[in-house]
């Protein structure tokens, strides 16, 4: 069984979902301008190269998942994969700004691809691991937490340091990462009740068991998983490149307004895993969905000169424009997604498959961040570089994952752990 709920063990298991953050955030905002303007590469091209962390998580990240819940070691199921994989990530992300020709820049991003890949699912698991199933959306809020003060440290400070040298925000998110996982390392003890002793199903055997479920609840929600983050994480590939050829902001400003994003989803993340608890988990997403599409069908319909009106200044954002508005929100809504959506994907099996089920949601929320950039890639060349397109396909994209939403259901919360 889980151990007792601590907020404060909590806190301190965020602080691994905090280096993750770090790093993605950094890559998301940075790489891209330096594909477009170091090697000159096309919106399509661009596109791909987004999705190949996402093409190594999918490889690596389920079956993972599977490998840790089957794992003995004295530190713990968990641990050997955060130990190993965070060290290395943190070297090949302090090389990539140094690489001048693409195959060495190839190099060092899919080392610390397959490195990031190699310890996301257990560090994530390690939450339902030591936290009972009524507790989960607030613990998940928490580790979002967590993550998101990583995520606006990395686009706010990263867009500072960027400024100074593009190399600082790498050094900065290689520092954090190798910090956060010794951190987790040091204070977080991993539960010695591993569920049921005996040899669980695999992560395919687990797809083919949700698959041919009467119930489809489990089919339904990794679906809509696909398709919100179809959604979201195509515009956050691109945002950067959005910013600045279809508002005409400069990259520092471009990866500043999702530093606004990710500081609502930080404010509200600890709040969205009490609404999830009290309301539901279904009913706290459907609103995010219904939200999170609303807003960004607005974005494409705002005229550029309305979405970069500034309206004032405030400490630690800066500039504040219109678009900053809708952004801040959407950053509401996508707490509301994604807090519960984890909880309710492990709150459908046993202590013994939670790793597996992990990977189940990785599996499915990273086949959606692998399609994303390269359907919006796509459409943004076949609209002449008209990069607002890709504001206009994703409202689409959460109505599907609102339909899939209302089949669901199982997935809340259960109170006896």
């Amino acid at each position: 069984m889980p151990q007792k709920f601590s907020y404060s063990r909590i806190f301190l298991l965020g602080f691994g979902f905090f280096g993750v953050s770090v790093i993605w955030g950094v890559y998301n905002a940075f790489v891209p301008i330096f594909l477009a303007d170091k090697f000159h590469l096309s919106p399509i091209f661009i596109g791909f190269f987004m999705t190949l962390d996402n093409i190594a998580a999918l490889f690596i990240q389920p079956p993972v998942g599977a490998w840790s819940d089957q794992l003995r070691t004295r530190i713990g199921r968990r641990m050997p994969f955060i130990l190993i994989g965070a060290p290395l990530g943190a070297l090949a992300f302090g090389i990539i700004p140094f690489a001048a020709v693409l195959p060495l820049f190839v190099a060092c991003t899919s080392t610390l691809l397959l490195s990031m890949a190699m310890w996301r699912t257990p560090v994530v698991a390690l939450m339902p691991d030591i936290t009972p199933s009524d507790k989960r959306s607030q613990a998940n809020g928490i580790i979002n937490f967590m993550g998101g003060i990583g995520a606006i440290i990395s686009f706010l400070g990263g867009s500072a340091l960027y400024k100074m040298n593009p190399a600082f925000p790498f050094w900065m998110g290689s520092a954090l990462v190798i910090a956060a996982a010794v951190l987790v390392f040091i204070f977080i003890k991993e539960p010695r009740d591993y569920g049921d002793s005996e040899k669980q199903p695999g992560m395919l055997e687990s797809l083919k068991e949700v698959l041919a479920d009467k119930d489809k609840s489990a089919l339904r929600l990794l679906l809509a998983i696909f398709f919100w983050f179809l959604g979201y994480t195509a515009i956050e590939a691109f945002f950067t490149l959005y910013a600045k050829n279809h508002l005409g902001l400069n990259e520092a400003d471009g990866s500043r307004l999702l530093g606004h994003l990710s500081l609502t989803f930080v404010l509200f993340a600890l709040l969205a895993g009490v609404i999830g608890a009290r309301i539901g988990r279904k009913a706290t997403i459907s609103i995010g969905i219904v939200l999170m599409g609303s807003l960004l069908a607005g974005m494409y319909f705002t005229p550029v000169a309305t979405l970069t009106t500034v309206l004032g200044k405030a400490p630690v954002l800066g500039t504040i424009p219109v678009i900053s508005l809708f952004l801040m929100a959407a950053g509401v809504a996508w707490s509301l997604i994604n807090i519960n959506s984890l909880p309710m994907v492990v709150d459908m099996t046993n202590t013994a498959r939670i790793g597996t089920y992990t990977g189940l949601y990785y599996l499915f929320s990273t086949l959606s961040a692998i399609a994303g950039p390269n359907l919006n890639g796509i459409l943004i060349e076949l609209t002449g570089n008209n990069y607002n397109s890709v504001m206009l396909v994703s409202p689409i994209f959460m109505a599907i994952a609102l339909w899939l939403m209302l089949g669901v259901k199982r997935g809340e919360a259960n109170p006896a752990g």
